[in-house]
């Protein structure tokens, strides 16, 4: 899974992208300090993992991981080339989903790069980036498509869409909210655009550390917030990016303390993790044995033989059957001959449905 963080200089973005990476990106009190896309590979906390390793001895784990990729920051007009342009909008082109670091916060030694804070208008001025940019590359593809379309019914099916998407768009709209699909075809092709604003948002209200707490109740920009991503069937999660970067800093027990200190469950890495799996309908399954435990990502609703192929393409191509256990079973039971005996073990076939925490194992022959 890929995650591209974004937002307007100075809204505690790169402070977040360091807290969650600990990679080091620069950040700094000016916009713009940020001129590459920093990369950083997170493991996905899993205490699965490690109850599992100990039962099979286990000589490596490997959990499942999400790639972060940090943008440069971005001001109006940043399509037509205004900051740092359109560099920032190609890099996020191949993410999965998008994370919007929204300023919900008061602080005169933090300037605002529009002078004051108002999160609705600073989302707004993402989004018509991101739009004036799907739009150009709209455009290329009408001019594309244009040529063959005389002669092509296809091709003049897939014009109209085309046309039809831009128009949605020059009015302001995004395309995850383009309702003029009429077909699995159709469908196909706006998936295959790679929109910007076809991708999935998760938008992550930056508070001070008071507003923690309460999960940012009390907070007038978060409540706006969440209004504006419940009208996009997006998800939303309040994090003090300046609390998560002293998090990053601490030892696991310490990490645990600090948080029960601020009167908080999760840290906002735990929250960005559970809103992406949530928005992107995930699921993560189990391996488990002497060489290696390990999780592998999925798709829910993803049968057994595809998720076999996640592992390697001859697991897939060669399918016979899938040993199935609960992993809660498994543990319960103390080993798998054990959870054998009292038939908590599945055999199943390919049109089995793989579940979140089933472990494992794969029968196939090529």
């Amino acid at each position: 899974m890929k995650l591209g963080i974004v937002g307007l200089p100075n809204v505690g973005k790169s402070t977040l992208f360091n807290s969650l990476t600990k990679a080091g990106a620069e950040s700094a009190n000016y916009p713009f300090c940020t001129i590459d896309p920093n990369v950083g590979v997170v493991a996905v906390p899993d205490e699965r993992l490690l109850k599992l390793s100990e039962l099979y001895h286990s000589q490596k784990v490997t959990p499942a991981v999400i790639e972060f990729v940090d943008i440069a920051g971005l001001v109006k007009g940043a399509s037509k080339g205004e900051g740092l342009g359109n560099q920032f909008l190609a890099n996020i082109r191949e993410v999965d989903a998008i994370v919007h670091v929204v300023r919900c916060f008061e602080d005169s030694n933090v300037v605002h790069v529009d002078g004051s804070v108002d999160p609705l208008r600073d989302i707004e001025t993402i989004n018509l980036e991101l739009i004036f940019s799907d739009i150009e590359m709209l455009e290329r593809r009408i001019a594309r498509t244009s040529k063959g379309a005389r002669n092509d019914k296809a091709l003049a099916k897939e014009l109209a869409l085309l046309q039809k998407i831009k128009v949605h768009l020059e009015e302001g709209k995004t395309a995850k909210s383009f309702a003029g699909v009429e077909d699995e075809e159709e469908e196909a092709w706006l998936t295959s655009y790679n929109l910007l604003t076809y991708k999935p948002v998760i938008f992550a209200a930056n508070v001070a550390e008071e507003d923690l707490k309460e999960d940012g109740a009390g907070n007038a920009y978060v409540q706006a917030v969440r209004e504006f991503a419940a009208s996009e069937h997006s998800e939303v999660f309040v994090i003090c990016a300046q609390i998560e970067q002293e998090i990053s800093e601490l030892e696991e027990d310490e990490k645990k303390m600090f948080l029960e200190d601020l009167g908080i469950e999760t840290s906002g890495l735990d929250k960005l993790i559970q809103a992406s799996y949530r928005l992107l309908g995930l699921l993560s399954y189990l391996t488990a044995g002497e060489k290696e435990t390990r999780a592998w990502t999925i798709k829910i609703g993803t049968k057994a033989p595809q998720a076999a192929g996640k592992i390697h393409s001859d697991f897939e191509r060669g399918f016979i059957r899938a040993e199935v256990v609960n992993y809660q079973d498994l543990l319960d039971c103390g080993s798998i001959a054990a959870a054998k005996a009292k038939g908590l073990v599945g055999s199943e076939g390919k049109e089995y449905v793989v579940k979140d925490g089933d472990v494992i194992e794969f029968l196939f022959n090529v």
